[in-house]
């Protein structure tokens, strides 16, 4: 059983704003990238200044929201929460990045955080960054929650880019419609075994990871 930790009990509460009335999200384009770096090699990772470290998630067992039936008296969270404005990672271990495609966890249900730190150069490996769209293409082997700057954008019914997109398919998330150099994005890459249900006899990894750029 996950370990139970006590904290305060909260009530139910509605999404900070109604997902429904929420606009379109930027998608990335569909035509072929003019420009790509792979952020799977020391040159490409190097290019924006990228540092990648990494912690397995644990599922804790936490009290029930308040509001909540009576016969469930508790429910599960995880620990870190990595995404948070502010997060220490300084003593998670580094990942080279030619290294993240190694297979992490312990297989099965299994969940890992990834996180590192993009700064738009004005030049990436030979490409005149600015003015131009940039997207960060991630995909995990088997699925992956992605926060930029804190952030998990997300629609209902609509197209989030940031959320699972489906089993082993890349998310692919505009990080600018014209990036500046030295713009900073900080990347929490929430990493899921999956299927859940099925509990997979395999691990974590990365498939891709690069920044895709369209003029």
């Amino acid at each position: 059983m996950p370990d139970f930790v006590d904290r305060p009990r909260r009530a139910s509460a509605p999404p900070p704003s109604p997902p429904l009335l929420n606009p379109q999200l930027p998608l990335a384009p569909l035509i072929p990238p003019v420009h790509v770096v792979d952020l799977m090699t020391v040159a490409g990772s190097a290019a924006f200044g990228a540092r990648w470290r990494g912690k397995e998630v644990k599922i804790i067992e936490i009290p029930a929201l308040t509001d909540s039936m009576p016969e469930f008296k508790t429910t599960y969270d995880i620990e870190p929460h990595a995404e948070v404005a502010g997060f220490d990672d300084t003593d998670w271990p580094i990942i080279a990045p030619d290294d993240l495609g190694g297979k992490r966890g312990g297989g099965q249900i299994s969940f890992f955080w990834y996180r590192a730190t993009l700064t738009m150069p004005a030049n990436a490996e030979g490409f005149d960054t600015a003015g131009a769209m940039a997207v960060l293409r991630v995909n995990i082997d088997d699925y992956a929650e992605i926060w930029i700057n804190n952030e998990l954008p997300r629609l209902a019914g609509r197209p989030s880019p940031n959320l699972i997109q489906g089993f082993n398919m890349p998310n692919r998330i505009v990080l600018g419609a014209q990036v500046a150099p030295g713009d900073k994005f900080d990347v929490a890459v929430f990493a899921i075994n999956g299927p859940i249900s099925a509990a997979p006899l395999n691990f974590l990894w990365f498939r891709e990871a690069k920044v895709e750029f369209f003029s």
